[in-house]
């Protein structure tokens, strides 16, 4: 049995109050892997998100 094998037959013996956080730190794990690039993307989505989401940028894309 191979490693995701194995971890796919604990997930389904968990209990599924654990799964949440289970997936959450699946989570963490990848976006330490993809460095501190991911890191700055997230952290500009949110920034850059206040002006994407203005009534004049939906407009102004609105033919697009």
């Amino acid at each position: 049995m191979n490693t995701k094998d194995l971890l796919l037959s604990e997930i389904d013996q968990t209990p599924e109050r654990l799964l949440a956080e289970i997936l959450d730190f699946v989570q963490f794990l990848k976006s330490r892997a993809l460095g501190p690039a991911l890191e700055t993307a997230r952290a500009s989505e949110a920034v850059l998100a206040k002006d994407w989401l203005r009534p004049e940028e939906e407009e102004a894309w609105k033919d697009l």
